[in-house]
């Protein structure tokens, strides 16, 4: 192995992928080989390198292969800065799991120990205000106050419990689109009818406002699972990609227009 040349073997090996997947990346437009040795082997150089960790990052995100090539090509060049991004955005992710992890800690010794629980350590990490900035600018700052006094208003149980429906959706949807179900069957539509139920009742979005056009706010969030890595992360598959994301969205379409 040259210090600026890595065979195919090599580059499977080293970031835990195989040659077969290398070579599926290089047939799509994705990932090409610096060189190609007379014995018909792909070799990389230290920019593929780049690329391939880059795609790695992005494929641990939830975004397909397609959306990564996207990706890529917006930000041309500019791998630093992009890798920059991208670390500011995992060093805040491990700085939120850390916390979360420390929480739960917390409460499984408390539990085992037969001790009080300190109900203001227990949900350090779960930041609902995280996307304050994100919700003023989609829906304005009334849906954001509003959301905002309804979380604060909750007891803690009342959080977990809604904390433990979110999760069970997510649960459930995903169990779904892995059975292979059909987005407009009755199983699928009961998802999504209990989707959009949740959804009316968080105060602020405007499925909850009276007179709102809930058929627009779903469809597009729909849509917004798809395209965005972190709310598309809520529904990946075991297979990885956005397939699930895309599962919901499609199911949430087919329940909107025949009842929204």
């Amino acid at each position: 192995m040259s210090a600026l040349d890595w065979s195919i073997q090599e580059i499977a090996r080293l970031a835990g992928t195989t040659s077969r997947t290398l070579r599926h990346y290089d047939d799509i437009g994705l990932l090409a080989p610096s060189r190609i040795a007379h014995n018909g082997y792909r070799h990389y150089d230290q920019a593929a390198l780049v690329r391939l960790q880059r795609i790695l990052l992005l494929r641990e995100l939830g975004l397909g292969l397609t959306q990564i090539g996207e990706v890529l090509s917006r930000e041309g060049a500019h791998e630093a800065s992009a890798l920059e991004t991208h670390l500011a955005y995992l060093r805040e992710e491990q700085n939120r799991l850390t916390r979360q992890i420390a929480s739960v800690e917390t409460t499984i010794n408390a539990l085992k120990a037969g001790e009080s629980l300190m109900a203001e350590n227990m949900f350090d990490g779960f930041d609902h205000t995280q996307y304050k900035e994100e919700v003023e600018e989609r829906w304005g700052k009334k849906a954001y106050a509003d959301s905002d006094r309804w979380w604060r208003g909750m007891t803690d149980a009342e959080r977990a419990e809604w904390q433990q429906l979110v999760s069970d959706l997510g649960r459930d949807w995903i169990a779904a689109a892995e059975s292979g179900v059909d987005p407009g069957s009755d199983e699928a539509q009961a998802l999504a009818k209990r989707h959009i139920d949740w959804l009316t009742g968080v105060p602020g979005t405007p499925a909850s406002v009276p007179g709102g056009d809930v058929k627009a706010y779903v469809t597009g969030l729909g849509e917004m699972y798809v395209a965005d890595p972190r709310f598309g992360a809520n529904y990946a598959t075991a297979d990885g990609g956005t397939r699930g994301a895309e599962f919901v969205r499609a199911a949430l379409r087919i329940y909107a227009e025949a009842n929204l």
